[in-house]
Order: structure tokens, then C-alpha cells, then sequence
């Protein structure tokens, strides 16, 4: 992932989907691009907790995933497309997290629409990308290696799991064998960052989950354990942006992403061992993330704008591993209902006022259109947020 750190998954048995993987609509045309045909009301998101029967989440995570397709997919070479306006300019990472949100359609739908995309994809960005998946950002391997775990179970085909695994091997060289953490980089090895560990340590636990190889469940707690120890604090539940090995010292505000990953990194291990420590370590860093000023947009009560660049893509990660959390059945009942109500204030303020309605296209700020291109992180993240939100009301029981 180039970004200045330095400065600063539903199988073809669906019980996969509900133990975290993650993330059924008609087809839409055109003609429903109104988001405001799919409420009862249009007004404002009021101050207080937000009503979540207003809106049909499901209808709003279709159209806006179908917009991500429409605007940013480059149907001649197979990739994501990094902003509207004719660019073709691409971007290793993102291409990650915008399949994801296509793979969350799929689980959503069963529309082989959406399956149609998986295998022009992964050979898309394997050209774009050099005729290879290795990357000189280990954070940008460990993505890419998630989403095609995701694959792998959503169609059973080895060969997504196979290409997870020979990038695994490549991660697992960004290890310091002496003081520990995956680095950032692999010209930075001195800087071991959240964004290198936390989403290393899902992948060697979700490798675990499918292989059972108890080398990678080792793999997952040494490198969770190792971001607890320098990046997380346990008193807060912040975790900072990254440790210098040439200063001896960490530094970096917390960032939305690096909650959500080691949110995620310690709910994994949590359902892999049933220590009860990991669920706590979870719910700590996500308390900080949904209460903190470092982390929200206090005016709107929402997960703050982190800028154009990268940063347009955080918030979805966070909330893609903060649902996972919400589902969990061990949560007391007063923490899944403040969970609640954020993730669908959330969604409710970028419904009402985050979407170019005419496009239904998204800005990196959740309260507010976006001006000029639109972005392809930005886009991703809203829709991560929108499929997430249908994926938990799906997920709960039905009342008559």
C-alpha cells in the first residue's frame, strides 16, 4: 500500500458466511438509482439513535455494489479502475477490497452475475500487476491473499487457495527473526507496521481454518502477539500506526483500518482457541474505535474522513471486521445494541447525505457526496459498509 506510514469471507456451504467470512436482491435497473425511493422518510439522521426499519439495506447494498461495477470495472483488462472521469489508472491493493465487495454481492445473491467476475479478476490484476501477485508491500500480498481465500471458499477452486498460499510464503519473509513484526515494506523493513500485522495474522489463522496446519495457527499468535505487545494499548484500546526499529519507539495516530484489523486478528483467534482474552482485546479496540476523537467525525457521530488517498478505503475494513464482531453470541446485550446503533447511524448518515444520488457514487466522507471523479477506495468503502449492514440483518433471526 503506498501511503506515507512512515509520516504519520461464505463458502459454497453457507456456514462459512456466518462464522465471519463475511460478507437476495432482484436485479436493479437503472431506473432505481433513487436512493430515496428506498426510504419511508428523507429527512436528516436524527441526533439519537438511528431507525434502522427506514431503509431496505439489502436494496441499497444491490444498487450501489451494481454502481461500483458500472463506473469503476474495466471490462477490457479486468481490474478496478482507481477513479470515474475515463482513468485506468491502477491500484494493487484497493483491487482486494473492491472483489470483496463483489464476492459479498454473490453471497448475498447467489447471482452468478456476480461470480462471473471472480476468474477474469484474479488473472486481470495478476497482469496488471506484472504477471505476478508478489508485491514489494507485504500489507498489499496479505489483501490480495484474503480475497482469494474468500474465493477459494465461495467456489472451491484450489487454484485461489494455492496463490494465497505461495503469497503466504513471500509474507512470511517480512518476519524480523530477531525482534519480531512483519514490516511494512520490503525496502522498509525497519518499520513494522499495524497494517503489515494485523491482516497477516487473520490470513495465518484463516489459512489454519482451511489447511489445519498448526503452523499457521502458530503463525497467527506470535504475530498478533507481537502487535498487542508494541502497537496496541490495553488501557485505551487504540492502536498506533507502526514501530521504528531505527528509533526504538512507535508513532502514528490510530487509523480506522488498523483497529478493524486487529480487531479482527484477536476475534480469529478468539473463534479458533476460545480464549476469552482475544474477545476481549476485540471488544477494547472496537469500544475505541466507535467512542474515540481520533477516530470519528464527532459533528455527524461517524467513522471520521481520512482523506482522498488510502485513507478513502478504511473505514469499510474496519466495519467489515466489526460486523464479524456483532454477530458474535458471547457479546453482552448492551454492547451488541450500542454496536448496533453506530453501524446503522453510520449507514443511515451516508444514505441521506453521503451519495451522489443521480450515480449513486460516494466521497471518502460519509456526510457528504463526492465533488469531481469519484474514487475507487472511497466507492469500495461505502459499499463494504452497505453489504455489511444487509449481511447482518440477513444474519438475524426472523421474527413472524
Amino acid at each position: 500500500m503506498k501511503f506515507a506510514f512512515n509520516f504519520m469471507n461464505f463458502s459454497s456451504a453457507g456456514a462459512l458466511a456466518l462464522c465471519g467470512l463475511l460478507f437476495s436482491a432482484a436485479p436493479a435497473s437503472a431506473k432505481d438509482a433513487e436512493p430515496k425511493a428506498l426510504t419511508t422518510e428523507t429527512n436528516a439522521v436524527p441526533e439519537s439513535k438511528a431507525a434502522p426499519k427506514k431503509t431496505d439495506w439489502s436494496r441499497a447494498a444491490h444498487q450501489s455494489t451494481e454502481s461500483l461495477l458500472k463506473h469503476f470495472w474495466n471490462s477490457t483488462d479486468h481490474y478496478f479502475n482507481a477513479e470515474t472521469g475515463g482513468s485506468t489508472n491502477f491500484n494493487y491493493w484497493p483491487q482486494a477490497h473492491a472483489m470483496d465487495v463483489v464476492i459479498d454481492a454473490w453471497l448475498r445473491t447467489q447471482d452468478s452475475k456476480y461470480s462471473d467476475y471472480f476468474e477474469p479478476w484474479y488473472n486481470g490484476i495478476r497482469e496488471k500487476n506484472g504477471g505476478r501477485y508478489w508485491n514489494v508491500f507485504f500489507d498489499d500480498m496479505e489483501w490480495i491473499a484474503l480475497t482469494l481465500l474468500r474465493l477459494h471458499e465461495a467456489t472451491g477452486d484450489e487454484k485461489y487457495l494455492n496463490t494465497a498460499k505461495r503469497l503466504w510464503v513471500f509474507i512470511q519473509k517480512g518476519w524480523d527473526q530477531e525482534t519480531g513484526g512483519i514490516s511494512w515494506k520490503a525496502d522498509h523493513l525497519w518499520s513494522k507496521n499495524a497494517c503489515s500485522n494485523g491482516p497477516g495474522s487473520i490470513l495465518a489463522s484463516r489459512l489454519y481454518r482451511i489447511n489445519g496446519d498448526q503452523k499457521d495457527l502458530d503463525w497467527a499468535k506470535k504475530i498478533y502477539q507481537w502487535e498487542k505487545e508494541r502497537l496496541f494499548d490495553p488501557e485505551t484500546g487504540a492502536v498506533t500506526d507502526h514501530f521504528s526499529d531505527r528509533t526504538g519507539s512507535k508513532a502514528g495516530g490510530p487509523l480506522t483500518y488498523n483497529q478493524g484489523t486487529f480487531l479482527g486478528a484477536a476475534y480469529e483467534l478468539y473463534k479458533l482457541t476460545g480464549e476469552i482474552q482475544y474477545l476481549r482485546d476485540a471488544e477494547k479496540a472496537a469500544a475505541f474505535t466507535i467512542t474515540s476523537r481520533n477516530t470519528l467525525d464527532r459533528r455527524n457521530g461517524i467513522l471520521r474522513d481520512e482523506g482522498r488517498g488510502d485513507g478513502a478505503l478504511f473505514k469499510g475494513i474496519f466495519i467489515r471486521y466489526f460486523v464479524q464482531l456483532m454477530l458474535e453470541k458471547e457479546l453482552k446485550p448492551e454492547i451488541r445494541a450500542q454496536y448496533r446503533d453506530f453501524l446503522y447511524h453510520n449507514a443511515e448518515v451516508l444514505w441521506t447525505r453521503g451519495v451522489k444520488q443521480e450515480e449513486l457514487l460516494f466521497s471518502q466522507a460519509w456526510s457528504r457526496p463526492p465533488e469531481g471523479n469519484a474514487l475507487l477506495n472511497a466507492q469500495t468503502s461505502a459499499c463494504t459498509l452497505l453489504e455489511a449492514l444487509a449481511f447482518y440483518e440477513k444474519s438475524q433471526p426472523q421474527t413472524k
